[in-house]
């Protein structure tokens, strides 16, 4: 191994994306941000997508920011959400800007498979949790709805493949990206087509699919400058695959939060899990490095706060995240919760009025203060990952000794201690930067550099510092989820006598 090698990582989050340079000296990991930018999808021919242009633009600029000549660099990836996806015509041109998980085309989507085809078939077809932001629903939206989209286009890649294609040329799809799609069946890591022919879902539109740490080729055109001579490595391109790299684990099977726009809550296994416990449980399998599954459940995550910022920020209430957090400690806890992942929360709009009425059409108190708001948010949060894990102790027979919190939620001190508190497991917050790490470490491996996931851990665990919370007794986290449990419960119920 060589010592003094950099690589860039770029990490595509959905309300802001960044550009790092991730230096490595051999043992540690050191992360230089070249550039951040803010990004919001828009709705263009009565369809919520994605500003292609803005994220284009975001990239190239920051991959313009690295510092130092051609050959300094030795190799790019790109890491993004999950789920959608963008059409290519024969000329590699894009058919239309990719359309947004959050648009309600996909709600009305998964109700009509789940009519015509069931929910058994889906899950026992792919082994991912059924939920409306999944890729097969939007392609069955465009199928029954806007079939224009389609019979035009030849391929169909991931969103961090899109990017990949813009500097390489590379017409491939990355596993673990492809796996977020409800398209895939995690058995055998291969394409369901049965279930998507019965859906009429067009599969010679599906790419080759490639494993993380793969060399699709050389920089081209616009990205070269700097990165003249740079390789084009896919990272684990979902960025919750990347994030979940880096967790500096210090039990077996610990739980790991990916925190962010969404919370990812779950286990790392070496196999996939499908079946009715599986399944009762909405439980999804995800691809991860190193030949590893993540079985987890998407919880709607910091999406609600980012979301009752900007209405308040509308209204003339211009907070800092650490101000909201100020404002939510001092408020009693447990008073109000709401379902994260109810429906009403998935769009964008006015997300107080929505956490209002929640609690008044399900017999809360309702929040009236922007402190008391936010703290319903946060403890909700918190008795959702504690559901989650019970969730996942019981299919695996395996109680998790601890919780280790990633990205961009492991700062929020106060979700940390009531993760803590709500759970009864210590918690592990920190690295805030791990997708980034995890991204660049990948690569790294692919280098040579570093030589596979415990190694890569080890590099990571000497590289960050991590903050520790211990439970706190006081609170009756029991009653809280449980009285969770029946609000979600009688909502399913409602919606599915909807349908």
């Amino acid at each position: 191994m060589s010592a003094g090698r950099t690589v860039a990582a770029v990490d595509l989050g959905a309300e802001s994306g960044r550009v790092a340079a991730i230096d490595f000296d051999g043992s540690r990991l050191g992360v230089r941000v070249a550039h951040r930018f803010n990004h919001a999808p828009s709705v263009s021919d009565g369809i919520l997508r994605w500003d292609l242009d803005t994220l284009r633009g975001g990239v190239l600029d920051g991959l313009a920011a690295l510092d130092g000549g051609p050959g300094r660099v030795a190799s790019v990836g790109v890491d993004t959400w999950g789920v959608d996806y963008g059409l290519y015509r024969d000329d590699e041109s894009l058919v239309d800007n990719p359309t947004c998980y959050r648009d309600p085309r996909q709600i009305d989507a998964m109700a009509a498979a789940l009519r015509e085809v069931g929910s058994d078939e889906l899950y026992d077809a792919t082994g991912v949790q059924l939920i409306p932001i999944n890729t097969v629903f939007g392609l069955l939206s465009d199928v029954r709805e806007h079939p224009e989209r389609l019979s035009g286009a030849r391929r169909l890649l991931m969103m961090p493949d899109v990017f990949h294609h813009l500097l390489s040329g590379a017409v491939t799809t990355e596993y673990t990206a492809a796996s977020t799609s409800g398209a895939l069946d995690m058995r055998t890591g291969q394409w369901a087509t049965g279930l998507l022919d019965r859906l009429g879902i067009p599969t010679g539109l599906l790419p080759e699919l490639v494993a993380p740490g793969t060399d699709v080729g050389a920089v081209r055109g616009d990205f070269g400058g700097a990165l003249r001579g740079s390789r084009v490595i896919v990272p684990p391109a979902h960025d919750t695959a990347s994030a979940v790299v880096a967790v500096p684990f210090r039990e077996p099977g610990s739980v790991f939060i990916s925190s962010g726009t969404w919370s990812l809550v779950g286990v790392e296994t070496d196999r996939a899990w499908v079946g009715p416990a599986a399944r009762a449980a909405n439980l999804t399998n995800e691809g991860g490095y190193g030949g590893t599954i993540r079985l987890l459940r998407n919880v709607m995550g910091l999406w609600l706060l980012q979301e009752c910022r900007r209405q308040w920020a509308a209204e003339g209430h211009d907070l800092s995240y650490g101000q909201i957090a100020e404002l939510a400690e001092a408020q009693p806890g447990l008073v109000s919760v709401v379902n994260p992942d109810a429906h009403e929360f998935l769009a964008p709009g006015d997300m107080p009025e929505r956490v209002r009425q929640h609690c008044a059409r399900n017999g809360m108190p309702v929040p009236s203060t922007i402190g008391a708001l936010a703290r319903c948010v946060i403890d909700s949060l918190a008795l959702s990952y504690r559901l989650v894990i019970e969730s996942i102790t019981e299919v695996t027979g395996t109680a998790p000794r601890s919780v280790h919190i990633v990205g961009g939620g492991s700062q929020h001190t106060l979700l940390c201690q009531l993760t803590a508190d709500a759970t009864g497991l210590p918690v592990h917050g920190g690295p805030v930067e791990a997708t980034a790490m995890g991204n660049a470490a990948v690569q790294l491996a692919a280098l040579g550099e570093l030589s596979g996931l415990a190694d890569i851990r080890a590099a990571i665990a000497a590289s960050t510092q991590v903050t520790e919370y211990t439970p706190r007794p006081g609170r009756d986290w029991a009653s809280a989820a449980a009285a969770l449990t029946d609000t979600s419960s009688t909502e399913s119920k409602t919606r599915r006598s909807s349908q």
